[in-house]
């Protein structure tokens, strides 16, 4: 008798950029980064740190809902 086994879902996987983010390498945590290192952004950014905890928890929660990266992260483009 022969048994074949395949791949069974069990939500253990996830997209790039979620593993970048599980990681702390994405750009919204690196913008975090810098504000925290530099003194004189930890005063007149703090609105622009509270938007980059926003986006990593809102990227994190569509790609928990719909199992794939946010189309902000996926569409994204260097602007000219």
């Amino acid at each position: 008798m022969r048994h074949v086994r395949g791949y069974q879902e069990e939500r253990t996987t996830t997209t790039p950029f979620d593993m970048v983010m599980l990681n702390d390498l994405d750009r919204f945590h690196l913008v975090m980064d810098v504000i925290d290192r530099v003194p004189r952004l930890a005063s007149s950014a703090g609105h622009v740190r509270q938007l980059m905890t926003d986006k990593r928890i809102s990227c994190c929660a569509y790609t928990r809902e719909q199992g794939e990266d946010a189309p902000e992260v996926t569409g994204w483009q260097w602007a000219s």
